[in-house]
């Protein structure tokens, strides 16, 4: 059986399978520290979260849990159907769970913040207003599991709601009651015993067989393997669904069963659970197992079962393809008892010639008449925002173009819907934004209106200046939008939330360059805002850092930026040049013009947290972040067709700018990225000679081990043979002459970036006598998240920068 538990055997030190020269091997290597002022800044108290109340009076301030040490990681873990769970409280794995560490409440109307007292130690997740905003509920930790709190807003008070048998597994726990006066949770069986032994030698084979059905699949991570698998699946997963009020027993609802979702309904008549079921899958992961959907009464009597779906594991492979059958069921926010979902009218499948690919539904309690067709979509339904009995914004997309419609339907006269926009999603410059949604009385989201009928609308306002987030009406009849407020320039001012009904008193998260984010009420007609935050710096070694947004044009025409940072003090003309490091990701795009758009950070305050980076600053170099490296599809053309092409001339554009600057020395640069910007890194370095070295992390260079797609190619390994060969830097391991430091979390969750790919490249590279050296960090996943784990990947990056980049000779010798 294929080990699916990682436990505290796991040695808590850095496997480095290679070290740079003649020498290769492998080193064990106890955690080191970077060098300061890193260890310092990475070890500050973070700058707690926030959340409004539903009755717009109190902010919620989460304090949060600083990096982990590794010792939480190494708790046990199980992968299971694409989850990660921790069996000790049957949540979420410690390295899928940003611990909250402290909550307040802080009145709207200013003065001081009001700590609520928890236990010596607290740490809890998913916390959740009630919908009257009196109360909020969380997941606190507990030695032996999960259990249900709330605390009180007047009182400052918190209290425990049940024991520790909350089932956290598929994320979701609990639900408000629509009144407030209780939750519906998801708890574990009473009596459940031990977990299964599945430490028996096996008693035959695994077996899977394909009987000639076209049934292709993604890669996705963490599936299950064997029949021990299975076991523990159902174990940890099945939880009994339980009606908990604030005061007074809870009783149960319906059976114990493998529900991975429960909604209450907005009158808090009816529950919707979904249950997956038997047969299970070693191919895709269980939000496709055979499913039902039901509706449930409150005495967990079934009302309406609203669909039974069989296993979708031959879904096909294009962006836009969805399984047949009713999808994305839920109920609707501003009606009592009324289920939606769509279904797909072209089998789901993007490449069936159709008019009609998706389509909308309705149906109402008693959930005994035809469900009433909504609205037709020529495109893949993208989501609803639901208004009031007479509007909705419902929206479309197709992935191909990139292209997005929105609809305005009438949910009391269905069947059309008429267009109120269409555009680019990728086009960030003429972005209109999208409606503010706040909970309603039942604590569903619907869209807030003006008081002239025009509904509220908020977006990035994106410029080439810079984004400067706004606040507009719309007119949901012609489409036209005014603008009631935009962030002041200089500053970055999101909306949090908005507190009357004509909307000129906003709560606000206000940053500038130098000003770190803080929250303010603004009072449109006012002259400033008033402060109710004063959260510090978190890092002001960083503070005088500079940073300016550089463009400049690639070879073929196509507008590139980036943003250049340089160290706190440095002068050109009497430092000279630096050196510097390209930090990139690359995206596909239809549209050349979108590639090329421009949006300056300067009102931005920018302060690296974990491995990022920027901690580069502090070591003397220059770092060129996010430099453009847009791969575009023309005239219907594949955008990877030509990915080498473009990304080499992307990087030389990029390279020669910073030269021509002053600020980067050509002889000592080089480029580093995570994930698909390792995957860049790799091919730069196979395919140019810009660069003395490359850091990559987390990626793959095999695209034969992912042959469903990828990013965002859509065709398959053998509809497109050359291109996956070609993009792959694995094919040209033999032309990497630069040295590369590969890293790579030991228990990667993310679909494609098995830590396999990462393992063949750096033994393709040893084989071809390259210079590499090889990082494994132990218990971690796609992100790194243990203290000693990310103090180590940039001690790492700082030693091979200083090593290849900073100290290295001339180039050529």
């Amino acid at each position: 059986m294929r080990r699916r538990l990682l436990g505290r055997a796991m040695p808590a030190f850095v496997l480095i399978a290679a070290l740079a020269g003649p020498a290769l091997g492998q080193e064990a290597l106890t955690y080191q520290q970077p060098p300061a002022p890193i260890a310092q800044i990475l070890d500050a108290k973070p700058t707690p979260s926030v959340s409004l109340s539903p009755d717009r009076t109190t902010l919620a301030l989460y304090d949060r849990a600083n990096l982990p040490p590794i010792a939480e990681l190494a708790e046990p873990m199980l992968r299971l159907a694409g989850y990660r769970i921790n069996p000790r409280n049957n949540g979420p794995a410690n390295s899928r769970v940003a611990w909250l560490t402290g909550l307040s409440f802080q009145p709207v109307a200013g003065g001081p913040a009001r700590m609520v007292q928890l236990p010596a130690g607290a740490r809890f997740m998913s916390p959740s207003w009630s919908p009257d905003g009196k109360t909020v509920a969380l997941l606190m930790d507990a030695p032996t599991g999960l259990e249900l709190w709330v605390a009180d807003v007047g009182t400052g008070q918190a209290r425990k709601l049940t024991g520790a048998r909350v089932n956290a597994a598929a994320g979701g726990a609990y639900d408000w009651a629509p009144d407030s006066s209780g939750l519906l949770v998801r708890m574990i069986p009473e009596g459940r015993g031990p977990a299964p032994d599945v430490s028996r030698p096996p008693a035959g084979p695994t077996v899977e067989e394909s009987m000639g059905r076209t049934a292709p699949a993604r890669t996705y991570q963490d599936l299950l393997s064997n029949a021990g698998d299975e076991a523990l699946f159902e174990h940890y997963f099945t939880s009994q669904l339980m009606w908990t009020p604030l005061d007074g027993p809870g009783r149960t609802l319906g059976e114990p069963g493998v529900h991975l979702g429960a909604s209450i309904s907005p009158d808090g008549r009816y529950v919707l659970r979904s249950t997956v079921k038997r047969p299970y899958s070693y191919v895709v992961p269980a939000g496709l197992f055979p499913t039902e959907v039901v509706v449930m009464d409150l005495q967990g009597r079934e009302v309406r079962r609203v669909a039974d779906l069989p296993l979708r594991d031959n879904i096909p492979t294009p962006f836009d393809a969805v399984a047949p059958g009713p999808r994305s069921i839920g109920w609707r926010s501003d009606a009592p008892a009324t289920l939606a979902w769509v279904e797909a009218q072209d089998g789901g499948d993007p490449r069936t010639e159709a008019d009609v690919r998706d389509r909308v539904f309705l149906q109402a309690a008693p959930f005994t008449d035809a469900p009433t067709p909504l609205v037709d979509l020529q495109e893949r339904y993208a989501g609803v925002t639901w208004g009031d009995e007479d509007t909705a914004l419902v929206s479309s997309r197709w992935f191909n173009t990139r292209h997005e419609t929105r609809l305005v339907v009438d949910p009391s006269n269905p069947g059309s819907g008429r267009v109120l926009l269409e555009r680019n999603y990728q086009d960030r410059y003429n972005n209109p934004g999208f409606p503010i949604t706040e909970p309603n009385a039942a604590g569903f989201p619907v869209m807030r209106f003006a008081s002239d009928g025009r509904v509220l609308v908020t977006g990035p306002g994106a410029t080439r200046e810079g984004e400067y987030p706004f606040l507009a009406a719309m007119d949901l009849q012609t489409g036209e939008s005014e603008r009631l407020w935009t962030s002041a320039t200089g500053d970055y001012e999101s909306i949090v939330g908005v507190l009357d009904d004509e909307a000129r008193r906003l709560v606000t998260r206000r940053e500038t360059r130098i000003d770190p984010p803080n929250l303010y009420v603004r009072d449109l007609d006012a002259p400033a805002p008033d402060a109710l935050t004063q959260f510090p710096d978190p890092a002001p070694q960083l503070a005088g850092v500079t940073r300016q947004l550089i463009t400049y044009t690639r070879n073929d025409g196509v507008q590139l930026s980036g943003t250049l940072y340089l160290p706190a003090g440095y002068d050109k003309d009497r430092d000279g040049p630096l050196p510097l490091v390209m930090w990139a990701y690359p995206a596909e795009f239809t549209d050349a013009a979108v590639a090329g758009q421009v949006v300056d950070t300067a009102n931005r305050f920018v302060r690296p947290g974990g491995s990022s980076h920027l901690f580069l600053l502090t070591q003397g170099y220059a770092v060129l972040d996010d430099p453009s490296m847009p791969i575009i599809g023309r005239d219907g053309a594949e955008p990877n067709d030509t990915y080498i092409e473009q990304l080499k001339a992307s990087a030389e554009a990029a390279v020669n700018a910073v030269v021509e600057m002053g600020v980067a020395d050509r002889d000592r640069i080089a480029v580093g990225g995570h994930s698909y910007g390792a995957f860049m890194t790799a091919n730069l370095l196979a395919h140019t000679d810009l660069f003395r070295t490359g850091i990559a992390r987390s990626g793959a260079y095999n695209r034969t081990l992912t042959p469903f797609g990828f990013q965002a190619e859509q065709r398959t390994y053998w509809e497109a043979t050359d291109t996956y060969t070609e993009m792959s830097p694995f094919t040209y391991a033999n032309r990497v002459n630069e040295p590369i430091l590969l890293i790579h979390g030991e228990a990667d969750d993310n679909s494609g970036t098995f830590p396999v790919q990462s393992e063949r490249f750096y033994a393709a590279l040893k084989g071809n006598g390259a210079t590499v050296r090889y990082v494994v960090l132990p218990l971690e996943a796609h992100g790194y998240r243990a203290r000693e784990s990310v103090g180590h990947t940039l001690w790492e990056m700082v030693r091979w920068l200083d090593r290849y980049v900073k100290n290295a000779p001339p180039a050529g010798r």
